[in-house]
């Protein structure tokens, strides 16, 4: 039995050890007492593991112990409390809990159940035998606590289920050294198979794409808090339908057979149903569905295909096995080409015409390069007179230049000798015919 809680949603699972006393002596209640995020811890219980649903994204809760001290995420005895926090919740395992009134603070989620329980296990679907290479493969687990599968919204990301193949390592088996490999995982997310999220039953993805032979399933749930196994030994089966492309008389002409061996005594003939999609060079899929098997061994012809390149099969078959089961086989991918086929040879009057217009052609190449050459030699003269005629023009503009430079440097220096001599002319003293007329007298 359940109780609905109005103030916040929370899951406790108390693991019970007792020391020579009997479990009816202790369980004095299946539900524990809560108001505003309390409830209480009876003496005598060795081990009780939380688990608590808060709003998405919120920090973990902080833990009121019944003498008032607290307890956080990152600050706790580690010799007694194992948290592990999620987005949605926390789950917290406490050994040896001080009996009397525990409480919560943070941002559980209203409306939650809050159950005693004194185990806490896995239940696994068993895997189907036999098992069939390539299968798409639906199995489920549970968390339970005392026997009742456990429902926690956002439980599946406070648990992280691993599916494991361990090879029997049988000499004979295609597996044989294959040792241990991870093939898959369950979730609870509502993806893939998983038909609705945080229902509390998980589903498997695993992959069956791999060598036949004996092998150990190993299922391990596991986080900070628990960890449960779960092992089951089966053999996995080559796949009881094969489907090869058979390659046509004349490729050319773009239809394609397959031939399609069906293994009677594994599966039911007339239940044994293909269905096919060809993907093209350009992108387009055709669809093909081949539903009706009298034999073992039967062709069935491809739909004609006209685009030249690289096609892609992909074949799926759903079929009954003789024991009644129902199974849905990936079958390996198949390819194959339409390549386009080499043009006829030319004839004698395309080839004459042919060789006509390469003539033209290279008699045309060479008058235009003629042309060519003639216009660059044309040119690189032109350019080189025009070159040489502002050489010598330049040289003729110098040498002017150099004249007139030189005939007025000339002139200059006349004209300093002509001032120099004017310096040099004693203005003081008296001129000669002065001087005659004054001894004349």
């Amino acid at each position: 039995m359940t109780k609905r809680v109005t103030i916040f949603t929370a899951c406790f699972f108390c693991y019970f050890l007792f020391s020579g006393i009997a479990a009816s002596e202790v369980l004095l209640s299946k539900h524990a007492a809560e108001l505003k995020n309390r409830f209480r811890i009876d003496h005598m219980v060795e081990s009780v593991t939380l688990l608590i649903h808060r709003e998405y994204g919120s920090a973990p809760v902080i833990i009121v112990r019944p003498d008032g001290s607290k307890w956080y995420v990152d600050r706790h005895p580690d010799d007694k409390v194992t948290w592990m926090e999620g987005l949605t919740g926390d789950m917290i395992t406490i050994k040896q809990p001080m009996a009397g009134p525990w409480q919560l603070i943070g941002q559980v989620v209203e409306g939650s159940v809050i159950d005693k329980i004194t185990t806490l296990s896995i239940e696994v679907e068993p895997i189907p035998k036999p098992l069939f290479q390539g299968e798409r493969l639906k199995l489920t687990a549970q968390l339970l606590g005392d026997e009742q599968k456990v429902r926690l919204p956002g439980l599946d990301f406070m648990m992280n289920w691993t599916a494991r193949f361990i090879s029997e390592n049988n000499p004979t088996d295609e597996n044989y050294a294959a040792g241990t490999f991870i093939v898959g995982a369950y979730s609870d997310n509502g993806e893939s198979l998983d038909e609705r999220p945080d229902d509390g039953i998980f589903t498997s993805d695993l992959d069956l794409d791999q060598p036949w032979g004996d092998y150990r399933l190993q299922i391990q749930a596991k986080n900070a808090v628990l960890d449960r196994e779960y092992n089951d030994s089966f053999r996995l089966l080559p796949q009881p339908i094969t489907v090869e492309l058979l390659t046509p008389d004349d490729p050319n002409l773009g239809i394609w057979k397959l031939e399609i061996k069906v293994d009677d005594t594994l599966v039911k003939l007339d239940e044994t149903h293909l269905d096919a999609e060809i993907l093209g060079p350009t992108g387009k899929t055709v669809p093909v569905t081949m539903a009706v098997f009298k034999e073992s061994t039967s062709e069935f012809v491809l739909p004609k295909v006209t685009d030249f390149g690289s096609y892609h099969l992909k074949v799926n078959a759903v079929t009954t096995t003789v024991t009644g089961r129902e199974i849905y086989l990936q079958l390996p991918e198949l390819f194959f080409n339409l390549v386009q086929p080499p043009e006829p040879p030319p004839s004698e009057e395309e080839l004459a015409a042919k060789a006509e217009a390469m003539a033209k052609q290279q008699e045309q190449q060479a008058k235009d390069k003629a042309i060519f050459w003639m216009a660059s030699v044309n040119g690189g003269l032109i350019v080189l007179g025009i070159i040489v005629l502002l050489i010598v023009r330049k040289r003729s503009n110098l040498k002017k230049a150099l004249a007139a430079t030189e005939a007025r440097l000339e002139k200059e220096v006349q004209r300093e000798k002509m001032l120099l001599e004017l310096d040099q002319i004693d203005l003081t003293m008296p001129e000669e015919n002065q001087d005659t007329s004054a001894r004349k007298t």
